[in-house]
């Protein structure tokens, strides 16, 4: 494949992409950008969250992970589903009754100003850091079949790519999002679908049929307690994951608050919660299909796991049809991910932290929020280049760990405020919310002396959140 056919696939792409995103966001004023004028249809908040669920680390990293780990990632989406039904029932009523811009704005109202910019700072370092892994790896691709063959440096690479992201959000925020990403989301299903059934077509035999006879499709893993596959490790996991990632995510839940009412945003999410476990699944299914095409015809593989889906899709062992495919539904999951997060950052920071929207005209605050969105995509380009220096690991399995400790501290302070009807000393909150990551991380580096050699995995976000918790209530009163 020639650095010319990607640019033109790309190309061809963002064409209709900037299309979509120019007729949904005229018009577009604050309240536009920021939560779609509360009229966005809950159909197509559904199909637009798939795509920022997804990214572009579910697309390469899933398919890579099987020949390890099986099809135990899936204990974790399950997890995922149930943890999206309790924010469409718990939260979602919560969030439109106050009528919040920002979900952070609950934190000053439940406890005071000094938690509320709390959450919002942890909100800021975690969706940061997670979406610049999640385009790192857009970055990562781009480099290997455009800029590397054109003895580009990364540097150029990234500069594109940031500038793809913020061109596309600058205007319309969550009102041209909502139908960019919709049409993103049918871009990444539709390619993954078709790249399984290629695949198929290759391997010349029944899909479901060579993945069930594999030894990487094992999904419930009930053995080993000291496992990190562990099942109950795995799908309470996925709850308290979803619900910090997604329920207290200025991020996806800026989509959800731009439906009519609660109950549409509840169908959102809903419908939402079924889709993401087909769609997982589906890239599962396509990863014991690869593993096996390599298998049969004696190929070596790339030796990080990231790289197995794009090093086969895009060396010709396919028909051309399979690597346009992994192209766009590459390019389709990253930028969905990284455009929905550049938007909810710019959100939390104007609303959350610099209180734009108290202080000044909707004039005013549209012009701070313009070079808010500036700043946080030269930010994301600056982290991204540190994460390429440093890359040497599985990128989902970062995210997912990050994610363990920077969200830990948001999901203890919510629950506290929701099920405890006591109040905080305000002032004393931050300290809590660092001492819990610091204290998870003591725990996690000795569990297995402390523990008789019990491993954490990504319940360590459970223990981080119950340090917090634990944290709050000692500095209590009724």
């Amino acid at each position: 494949m020639t650095p010319l056919f990607v640019i033109i696939t790309v190309m061809a792409y963002f064409a209709v992409l900037f299309t979509v995103s120019f007729l949904a966001g005229r018009n577009s004023d604050n309240q536009g950008f920021f939560v779609g004028n509360r009229k966005s249809p809950w159909y197509v908040v559904a199909v637009a969250t798939i795509g920022a669920m997804i990214s572009g680390v579910t697309f390469v990293s899933v398919p890579g992970m099987v020949a390890a780990n099986g099809f135990s990632y899936l204990q974790m989406v399950l997890g995922f589903a149930v943890g999206q039904i309790l924010i469409a029932f718990v939260l979602i009523p919560l969030f439109y009754k106050m009528n919040l811009v920002s979900i952070y704005q609950y934190l000053e109202n439940r406890f005071g100003i000094t938690t509320h910019k709390t959450g919002a700072w942890f909100f800021f370092v975690s969706k940061m850091l997670g979406a610049a892994i999640r385009l790192f790896i857009v970055c990562v691709v781009f480099q290997l079949l455009i800029f590397e063959p054109l003895g580009m440096h990364f540097i150029f690479n990234l500069v594109f790519t940031m500038a793809i992201v913020w061109l596309y959000t600058f205007k319309g925020g969550v009102k041209s999002l909502i139908w960019t990403d919709s049409f993103k989301t049918l871009c990444l299903i539709v390619s993954g679908g078709l790249c399984v059934y290629y695949i198929s077509v290759n391997l010349g035999g029944n899909p479901f049929k060579i993945i069930s006879g594999s030894d990487m499709s094992k999904t419930f893993f009930f053995d080993d307690i000291n496992d990190k596959r562990y099942f109950f490790k795995q799908f309470l996991a996925g709850i308290f994951t979803m619900i910090a990632t997604s329920g207290l995510d200025q991020d996806l839940m800026q989509r959800s608050l731009s439906c009519k009412n609660h109950r549409d945003s509840q169908k959102n999410l809903i419908t939402g919660s079924v889709l993401m476990v087909f769609v997982n699944l589906l890239f599962l299914m396509m990863g014991v299909l690869l593993y096996t095409f390599a298998a049969r015809n004696n190929i070596a593989l790339p030796g990080k796991p990231d790289e197995v889906f794009p090093f086969l899709a895009t060396r010709n062992f396919f028909p051309v049809t399979v690597s346009i495919l992994f192209i766009i539904g590459l390019v389709s999951a990253a930028y969905a991910a990284a455009g929905s997060a550049l938007t909810a950052l710019t959100t939390s920071f104007t609303v959350d932290i610099l209180e734009s929207s108290k202080r000044n005209s909707e004039h005013k605050t549209a012009s701070i929020r313009k070079r808010v969105h500036l700043g946080m995509a030269l930010i994301m380009a600056i982290v991204i280049f540190i994460i390429n220096i440093f890359n040497n690991a599985s990128v989902i399995d970062t995210v997912y760990k990050l994610a363990s400790y920077t969200y830990g501290p948001l999901l203890g302070m919510f629950l506290f405020g929701i099920f405890l009807k006591r109040k905080v000393k305000d002032r004393a909150v931050p300290w809590i919310a660092i001492a819990s990551p610091a204290l998870c991380f003591i725990f996690d580096i000795n569990s297995k002396a402390w523990f008789n050699g019990y491993e954490f995995s990504h319940e360590r976000l459970i223990l981080n959140a119950l340090f917090t918790f634990t944290g709050l209530l000692i500095i209590s009163r009724k």
